[in-house]
This record gives structure tokens, sequence and C-alpha cells, in this order.
């Protein structure tokens, strides 16, 4: 029998879903009613598609719109390597902030090379292998998912669908301010794409290309850099480092020191007994 593994990864949004598929084998003619797009890590394969016979190898892109019947066969019989995103229609269409109705959208092409989607597709994926192995990740770690997935659709819709998508309104100054405070209120939890989307009156994406336009980082980014900003300020005023993770709104003390030595190059014990050696104020 050819090698064959396949792996389900499980998304934390509905009508999403990943898989991670290593094989040698040959599928034969199906269809899926969701909306494929992938990406071919290692090997090759040729397949039957709407636009006829193709070949995909190492680094393309691979796409299926629903209902559309394909097949795929490894070149040589050498076993290939792919990750493929299942989306129903109507959360492609969601989360990639287009105004079409989900069934005028189209995938033009089953093979595409596309540098910046495949960017956003490693991204995506190494995110739902984290949620895969720890589903109750902190609701910042969730906000970087939300992030993920709509730069992988909004990308995906932009460059390779078939119908013009209607332009979304531009999201206002007061808007993004709005948000902003939204982001630093460390006292609740962090909010998802969806819960700020819906302050700025906008759609995911666009909100996140604008707030990133205007603050120079995407939103759960400069979260985690104010949320680091107050631990660090809590820590040399004196409070210990589970009390200041807790206090800026991180899950535990571990996960803000990981980020803390990623961010500043040295650790939050370090900067406590740098902080503790201090002169006090005359």
């Amino acid at each position: 029998m050819p090698a064959h593994r396949c792996q389900l990864l499980p998304a934390p949004w509905h009508g999403v879903h990943g898989v991670l598929t290593d094989s040698a084998r040959h599928f034969g003619r199906h269809v899926h009613y969701t909306f494929g797009i992938g990406l071919l890590e290692r090997g090759g394969q040729r397949s039957a598609s709407g636009c006829g016979e193709v070949e995909a190898r190492a680094g393309d892109l691979l796409a299926h719109n629903p209902g559309e019947v394909h097949d795929g066969r490894p070149l040589q019989g050498a076993p290939r390597r792919w990750w493929m995103l299942h989306l129903e229609p109507d959360q492609l269409a969601r989360w990639g902030g287009t105004e079409a109705a989900a069934d005028a959208i189209e995938l033009t092409r089953p093979v595409l090379q596309d540098a910046r989607l495949h960017e956003a597709l490693q991204s995506l994926f190494g995110r739902l292998l984290q949620w895969h192995r720890q589903p109750s990740l902190p609701a910042a770690q969730a906000l970087a998912c939300d992030e993920a997935l709509a730069r992988c659709c909004s990308r995906l819709l932009g460059a390779h669908a078939g119908r013009a998508q209607a332009a979304a309104p531009a999201v206002g100054g007061a808007a993004l301010e709005t948000v902003r405070e939204r982001l630093a209120d460390t006292a609740s939890a962090a909010p998802s794409l969806a819960e700020l989307a819906r302050l700025a009156g906008s759609s995911r994406f666009q909100l996140l290309r604008q707030f990133h336009r205007l603050h120079g980082l995407p939103p759960h980014a400069w979260l985690l850099q104010q949320r680091l900003e107050q631990a660090r300020r809590l820590i040399r005023d004196g409070h210990g480092l589970a009390e200041a993770a807790l206090q800026a709104g991180f899950a535990d003390q571990s996960h803000m020191t990981r980020l803390f030595g990623r961010q500043f190059g040295y650790t939050p014990g370090a900067w406590q007994q740098a902080a503790g050696r201090r002169r006090p104020l005359q």
C-alpha cells in the first residue's frame, strides 16, 4: 500500500477546518462542498480540475471551488506533503470582507503562485497547529488566529477570485480610536477580530489593514506590545512577576515570560533584579 498519513486540524471557527496530508496515494475523482486553499510543501502532483489537467510542485498553492471535480496523483509515485484549508462558502465571503454573495465567488485557477498568500497560509497553518495542540489558547492568541484567517481570505478573494469584489468603506479615525481603547483594556479578555470589526463598523480585513496603517502593527501585535510594556512598568514598580502577568492581561506568568524575553531581550526576572537595584528618587 502507498504511504499515507492524514491529520485533521480542527479550527476555532465554525465552517472552517484544516488538513495536513503526507501521501503517495492516488485520490480518485471527488468533490468538496467547501472552498479549498492550500500549499504543496513537498513533492508534486498531477490532477484533474475545472480547468483541465494541471500539475503542481513544491511551493505552489492549490485551490478548488465547491462542487469542482478533481483528483490527485503523485508525480513519479513519490509522496507529497500538502496543507489544505477548507471553508464553507459563507465563511470565505465573511472573512474575506466581501459584499458579494457566497455563490457568486469563483476561484480562477487550481494552481497558484502567490508569495503573499503563501506566507499568509504558512502563518495560518502554524496558528492552527498551535490551537490544535492547545485549544484553550489565551484570547490574545485567538485574535492572532483571526487575523491570519482574515489575511488569507482577503488575499484569496482580492487576487484570485473571478468576480470583482465590492470595496469596503474606509474606517474612520474615531472608530479606530474606539478599537485602540478596547485593545488597551487589559482588565478585559482580549477581543476577537469580529468584535473589533463590529466596534469599527467595518469588515475584519478592512479594520486589520487600516489599524496597521495607522499604528504600524496589526491589532494582535499592538495589544501584546501594550501588555508587555504594562508588565515591565509593574515589575519596575515592585509588583511580583505573577501579579504583573495577571494585571497586564496575560494568561499566566510563563506566557508573559516567553513574550517578554522575545520583546526586550532579557527575562522578567532579570528586569526585576535590575529594578531592585535602582536608587530611590531624591
